[in-house]
């Protein structure tokens, strides 16, 4: 009895095509992380569109404190007319893909010029906010909220 031919999934990109990408200086790619969203940054050159997950902007954050706290590095350096983003980002909630958005444009534009890079960090932005979730503990409801307790 002969098994079913397996279907390989649709072929990735060959390791020589995304390192000749990067080598031809076509763009820049960082990553950025916040609780469990994680966000893949690519800059390069051009007039400025910023793509999130193939939709613009002002489309995935509908929120324009979430649009600007996403786009900030760009607006402190005056770089938004002069880099064009694609940004693939997910998980998390729609704040954590924003600010991880935020840091891993920060590490693309310091990886860019060095002398971005001490400027974002004054701002803060090249700093990972590592604060996660806390695990919930056997014997309790949440993290920390215990069980009622009754004394009769």
């Amino acid at each position: 009895m002969s098994k079913a031919p397996i279907h390989p999934k649709k072929p990735a990109p060959k390791e020589g095509e995304i390192n000749e990408a990067r080598k031809q200086g076509r763009y820049i790619q960082a990553v950025g992380r916040r609780k469990t969203a994680a966000a893949l940054v690519r800059l390069s050159g051009g007039h400025g569109q910023f793509l999130i997950n193939g939709k613009p902007l002002k489309e995935y954050f509908r929120m324009s404190r979430l649009e600007f706290l996403a786009s900030i590095p760009l607006l402190k350096l005056k770089l938004s007319d002069k880099y064009n983003v694609s940004v693939k980002v997910k998980g998390s909630g729609i704040r954590a893909q924003a600010e991880a958005v935020r840091l891993g444009l920060s590490r693309a534009l310091s990886i860019k010029n060095p002398d971005f890079k001490k400027r974002l960090r004054k701002l803060g932005y090249l700093t990972r906010d590592a604060r996660m979730v806390e695990r919930k503990k056997y014997g309790l409801k949440k993290a920390r909220r215990a069980p009622q307790w009754a004394k009769r």
